[in-house]
């Protein structure tokens, strides 16, 4: 199934601007810049199609992009070959006003299992060629991809995002943190490379708007999105650190807070590949988690972390002792409501969902993506006590427990878990019982580093792992993504990371690989 681009593609593509035809037709726009300024994108592929994005913004750094009016038809076409000869379809796709002029184009029709080229048009201008990539059909036997999570813009450059294009995989999944909301305001502590758009964290649509379209024009990150086509999901930052339904880390108002969630989850729709009507959203409600059967080689269920949890335990008691509302760590004894049986990392409706999936499932790999860390995690409060930190799958040990479980009852084939957020690599086994090391590992959890964003400190989280003996590896000062090649033998990753985030040119080299073997839960070292 593995696509090989030519080189001419990729070069040529980065930093592609607009094509000026020969002759413009008469009554067709004559752009004075590029339309198509913020780059193209494909995602939520299907057997028979995907969806194909783009946002015209001919001047990107304006409030409104350069454009106002009604919504705009543009023409698209789709090709077999990256030179866009042979021409299989072509129509037109509405840029929707309401949508800030963004595009999302449901395209049906194809063969199953091969990757397709495609471009925009509109008047005097063309976008650059990007490609995108059917669901295989039963039968696959390979799959490759890679997995990022974590990319703040102020801390680094995404020179990561390139070297994973570079790497030519089927598809790339979005893990979460794909911007970051605030404007770093300790400089001394977190030195910077780069500035946020507006120097503060956004709360607006305006400022949602601005900071992604600040992100998709670094060349590195459209240069991805134009070569491998997106899965995604969410985590917090997308909205507010630590944020948990409609409780934010700061202890505003509910109802204010979900404004807020509104237009970031508006702007997060206006600017990804994604199904037009089934995640389009509605005021602060917007369907993201889902489902792809890659034949019977691999179902992978992208689940939604943030949107429908439980509020996280002892909130009013962070309140009133003047702690921030986000994840910090309690003990057993310091807070009793962190056990309730009825609290859901991810709410009840999608737990069914995902135990459904994963009981019915008859993929040889099942795999899960998920934004924050699945397994547990011994760490110290600042009285030097284990406790569970309640921003992780940690606090909602009754949801976890849950899922282990079923999984342990309902057997799908190969469970693993790709995670992003801790901004470190890690490999876990998974059990239905993580104080017994004797417990029987059940699945696999592949954690990959951030593209940018610091790791947390090594030398505090390297001193808990004797308490933690289902952790494999753990290596928090290295960024970068995972790389997978899934064969029906065997899942390889290989943890990739940059020379150094602060350098344009940053170089790429492997850290280490890990390999599941068919029938043999947990990650072991190549």
């Amino acid at each position: 199934m593995t696509l090989h681009t030519s080189r001419r593609t990729l070069l040529t593509g980065l930093g592609a601007t607009a094509l000026v035809a020969p002759a413009i037709a008469k009554g067709l726009v004559s752009w004075k810049g590029n339309p198509f300024s913020l780059g193209v994108a494909a995602g939520a592929p299907a057997a028979d199609g995907f969806v194909l994005w783009t946002r015209l913004a001919p001047e990107p750094l304006a409030e409104d992009g350069g454009i106002a009016g009604p919504s705009r038809a543009i023409g698209y076409e789709i090709a077999t070959d990256d030179s866009m000869h042979h021409i299989v379809q072509r129509g037109t796709a509405l840029a929707e006003s309401e949508w800030g002029y963004s595009v999302h184009k449901s395209i049906k029709g194809l063969k199953p299992g091969r990757p397709y080229w495609y471009r925009f048009t509109s008047g005097s201008a063309s976008s650059a060629i990007g490609r995108a990539q059917t669901l295989p059909p039963h039968g696959a036997d390979k799959l490759r991809f890679a997995y990022f999570s974590c990319s703040h813009y102020e801390y680094g450059y995404f020179s990561a995002y390139r070297h994973a294009a570079y790497e030519d995989p089927d598809f790339g999944i979005f893990l979460g943190d794909y911007i970051y909301e605030y404007a770093e305001k300790h400089p001394d502590k977190h030195p910077t490379v780069r500035t946020h758009s507006g120097g503060k964290e956004c709360e607006t649509l305006a400022e949602y708007r601005a900071r992604y379209t600040q992100y998709r024009l670094d060349p590195n990150l459209q240069f991805l999105h134009q070569m491998v086509p997106a899965l995604l999901t969410w985590d917090d930052h997308e909205v507010q650190n630590d944020y948990a339904d409609k409780w934010g880390e700061d202890f505003q108002d509910p109802a204010a807070f979900l404004k807020r969630r509104a237009a970031a989850y508006k702007a997060y729709y206006e600017f990804m590949p994604l199904k037009p009507v089934f995640s389009q959203p509605h005021g602060p409600n917007m369907r993201l988690y889902d489902r792809y059967d890659f034949g019977d080689l691999m179902r992978l269920d992208l689940i939604d972390g943030r949107q429908y949890r439980s509020r996280e335990a002892c909130y009013d008691h962070q309140k009133a002792i003047g702690q921030r509302g986000g994840g910090h760590v309690e003990t057993r004894g310091s807070c009793p409501e962190l056990f309730e049986a009825d609290r859901s990392m991810i709410g009840m409706k999608q737990e069914k969902w995902l135990f459904d999936g994963l009981a019915t499932s008859k993929a040889r790999w099942n795999v899960v993506g998920n934004d924050v860390t699945m397994a547990r995690l011994r760490q110290k409060n600042k009285d030097g006590e284990l406790g569970w930190y309640t921003d992780g799958w940690d606090g909602y040990p009754a949801s976890r427990a849950r899922l282990m479980q079923h999984v342990a009852d309902s057997k799908p084939s190969n469970f693993v878990a790709i995670t992003g957020d801790i901004h470190s690599y890690w490999a876990n086994d998974l059990k239905t019982d993580f104080d017994d090391p004797k417990a029987p590992t059940i699945g696999s959890e592949l954690i990959g580093t951030s593209i940018t964003s610091y790791g947390v400190p090594y030398d505090v989280f390297a001193q808990i792992l004797p308490d933690n003996p289902h952790i494999k590896f753990f290596e928090s000062r290295k960024r970068g993504y995972v790389s997978v090649e899934l064969t029906r033998e065997r899942m390889t990753a290989k943890f990739q990371t940059v020379s150094d985030v602060t350098d344009p040119a940053a170089t790429l080299s492997t850290l280490k690989t890990f390999v599941v073997d068919d029938g043999n839960p947990g990650p072991v070292e190549a």
